[in-house]
């Protein structure tokens, strides 16, 4: 289950004057700045604008298109009820995102169809968003087929439909082939996924390496036999800012460092954990990255101590240009010993 574009769909819900006009979620909501889509309307979509482009690429696509900050807390509201709907529905859930979900609904009595349809339109009800369902044997396939018919659309697939249906695509609705690996496919002369189902195991081990080749190859013939989610421990919690401008001034450095360290911090307790290793990245104006990192005596979910290990790993690295991004990231997490 897919919410249609979801963050574009929260704020339309809130200004709804903005509909059948082209939308734009990012950043601070700013074209002029720096900043990438996250989600666009279906009217924005029409002018070639998509996820992760820069917004001032959007902005020269369409100019006349209407740019809003991203407000995940709104978005996280409406995320959780929808899941809560979910939840009452198809209790066997994986969580994918915020909005995302996985369900299992193999033991359920009613017909696949009268479920989604079901889900549908409880979820409507209880947010007024619509959401694409796809249903098929496997997580791979039901990921495809939510995209198949978007927006509001259900489809069914079995694994009949493979050749009919999946291999006419382009190789680039395959999940976990992205920009990168499409051009190295186009390379091999696959522009479908049914044109990577007919490539040799081996050939595509020897390009992409034995797991993403083995992958590639089970993905493009609709084999996937990986189990639903239902609970995971997190690895690591982090938070980045990329600057609207680049910055040379230390003392502004070190006060948004501060601030992301507290922010990270208070989502550790909030979930209970705690961290063993600090980490600071800086990205500097020509996008050269760096890390450092410090491991802690013990466990801990105390801000003196972690900010302090934040501060020595801020002072290892060379402000040598202008910079772009700071970040910080806990990990080595576990759970907090309860009091």
């Amino acid at each position: 289950m897919d919410m249609d574009a979801f963050f574009a769909a929260v704020e339309l819900k809130r200004h709804p004057e903005l509909k059948g006009k082209p939308l734009v979620i990012g950043g601070r909501g700013d074209p002029t700045q720096r900043g990438v889509v996250s989600t666009a309307s279906y009217e924005a979509r029409k002018f070639g604008i998509h996820s992760a482009m820069p917004l001032r690429t959007a902005y020269r696509l369409c100019p006349e298109a209407i740019f809003l900050a991203v407000d995940f807390e709104a978005y996280e509201c409406e995320s959780l009820k929808f899941k809560a709907v979910l939840k009452k529905i198809t209790p066997i859930m994986e969580d994918a995102g915020i909005d995302e979900v996985f369900s299992d609904i193999t033991e359920l009595h009613e017909s696949s169809e009268a479920i989604a349809r079901r889900i549908k339109t409880e979820i409507r009800a209880a947010t007024g968003l619509s959401c694409s369902v796809g249903i098929a044997p496997n997580k791979l396939l039901a990921k495809i087929a939510s995209d198949l018919n978007k927006p509001d659309g259900l489809a069914i697939l079995t694994e009949q439909d493979i050749a009919t249906k999946i291999w006419p695509l382009p190789a680039r609705k395959l999940p976990g082939v992205g920009p990168k690996t499409e051009e190295r496919l186009r390379g091999m002369g696959i522009e479908t996924i049914g044109d990577l189902a007919k490539m040799p195991l081996n050939a595509l081990v020897n390009r992409f390496g034995p797991a993403h080749g083995n992958y590639l190859c089970l993905a493009a013939h609709g084999i996937d036999e990986s189990p639903l989610i239902t609970h995971w421990e997190p690895k690591s919690s982090s938070r980045e800012m990329t600057f609207p401008y680049d910055i040379s001034d230390r003392r502004i450095l070190l006060k948004t460092l501060k601030e992301l360290t507290a922010e990270v911090v208070d989502h550790l307790r909030s979930e209970a954990y705690r961290c063993r290793t600090v980490t600071v990245k800086i990205r500097f104006s020509d996008f050269e990255t760096h890390t450092r990192e410090k491991t802690l005596e013990r466990p801990t979910d105390q801000l003196q101590p972690i900010e302090s290990a934040a501060l020595t790993c801020f002072s290892r690295l060379v402000l040598k240009k202008r910079v772009r991004l700071l970040g910080v990231r806990l990990g080595d997490l576990s759970k907090s010993e309860a009091d």
